[in-house]
């Protein structure tokens, strides 16, 4: 996994991942959304959508700590071990939007977690054990967590649509 010297250089590889991650979406057409096309796993809409449930739920679980609620990963609904049936609920929450309104609060989370990275002190962010939440046998720090929730999620995807672009059913 990719290491961060600081939260500037965290903040500057989220903005440019999700910058050509969103830039993937200038060229697919609304009534295209959700075309499934072989070999690729997601519409783009279910791909966004992935995005926006997974920073959502980033936000959520720092939003719900500090207000004192005990949080559950991923979700009090879901656990871990049925990441499906959740994937399943950000496609039904959020693929009935059109793909620009996706787009937008795609990119209103975005800003808030580099908001929130900005507002937290380097001890929270690099040290492991600094959120309740964010505390697991694997002892991940919130950089990781948010890392794994937007810049590898953002190239990763990227592919995808790219490479549904390409496939022509």
């Amino acid at each position: 996994m990719q290491n961060y010297k600081d939260k500037t250089e965290l903040i500057e590889e989220i903005k440019k991942r999700y910058f050509l991650y969103d830039q993937e979406f200038n060229d697919i057409k609304e009534e295209e959304k959700d075309v499934l096309k072989p070999d690729i796993d997601k519409t783009p809409s279910q791909n966004i959508s992935y995005q926006i449930g997974w920073t959502y739920l980033l936000l959520q679980w720092e939003a719900d700590e500090k207000k004192g609620i005990e949080v559950k990963t991923p979700t009090p609904e879901y656990k871990w071990n049925n990441l499906k049936g959740l994937y399943q609920s950000f496609y039904d929450q959020y693929g009935s939007y059109s793909l620009t309104d996706q787009r937008e609060l795609l990119q209103k989370q975005v800003n808030e977690i580099i908001e929130w990275i900005e507002s937290i002190d380097d001890k929270v962010l690099f040290e492991p054990e600094q959120r309740k939440w964010a505390t697991t046998p694997a002892k991940w720090a919130v950089w990781k967590w948010i890392h794994i929730n937007t810049v590898a999620p953002f190239k990763n995807f990227r592919t995808q649509l790219r490479k549904w672009k390409k496939n022509q059913i």
